[in-house]
């Protein structure tokens, strides 16, 4: 497979994305796939970031997840930053934290919120907490 064609990180972010939607609809991987005409190996290997998602089939996904196409790409500034976009066969894919069911809640939750004072004031105190906790593991 050539360079160009190998998943990069932002695939792998739009794969979450795409995870994290499909899941807050409480739709299966199977029930998506129906919707878009794809078995539910397709819809796991766009999830993971395996397998790219066309420009079309993103704004199919877009439609039927009723979000803008934006949506899959928040959070790629932050891994153009932090990571090279391409990988060799060579390189370790980018690497994303896993999510759970509570951490995922917790970020549609967020999301949902449009007062910035608010959330810059709530990721402030889970920052802190957070802080806290490490501390303590440490000692």
């Amino acid at each position: 497979m050539s360079e160009n064609k190998l998943p990069s990180g932002i695939d792998r972010i739009v794969g979450q994305r795409l995870r994290w939607r499909r899941r807050e609809l409480k739709l299966t991987q199977e029930q998506l796939g129906e919707k878009l005409g794809l078995t539910f190996q397709q819809v796991q290997k766009y999830e993971k970031g395996v397998n790219r998602i066309s420009a079309g089939r993103l704004f199919e996904m877009a439609a039927e997840l009723t979000v803008p196409i934006t949506y899959f790409y928040e959070g790629v500034e932050d891994l153009l930053q932090a990571e090279p976009l391409m990988v060799n066969e060579s390189d370790h894919p980018p690497t994303l934290p896993v999510i759970d069911g509570e951490a995922m809640e917790l970020v549609t939750s967020f999301q949902k919120i449009h007062d910035p004072a608010l959330r810059r004031s709530l990721l402030d105190a889970i920052r802190a907490a957070a802080a806290s906790s490490e501390k303590k593991a440490e000692h």
